[in-house]
């Protein structure tokens, strides 16, 4: 097991992980991190504004070794 760190910003707000995470591997703190916007987009309701949002995995050493991003976009079409 080791300890990552998920650090996200939304360009309007960045929050860095102090607490860490306990994870297999590497991976699996991939497949964390896409699955925490994933989660994160399920919740924001755009105005007509596009919405990006990211994720950078820390290691123990506390260096970025991962990065992730989603922009979500709704908009009318007529």
């Amino acid at each position: 097991m080791a300890l990552f760190f998920f650090d996200t910003d939304d360009g309007r707000m960045s929050v860095r992980d102090s607490t860490g995470l306990e994870l297999e591997d590497r991976e699996a703190a991939r497949r964390e991190a896409i699955a925490a916007l994933t989660l994160i987009a399920k919740d924001v309701l755009p105005n007509d504004d596009p919405y990006a949002i990211s994720v950078t995995v820390r290691d123990d050493q506390r260096q970025a070794i991962f990065h992730a991003s989603l922009t979500l976009v709704a908009e009318w079409l007529v």
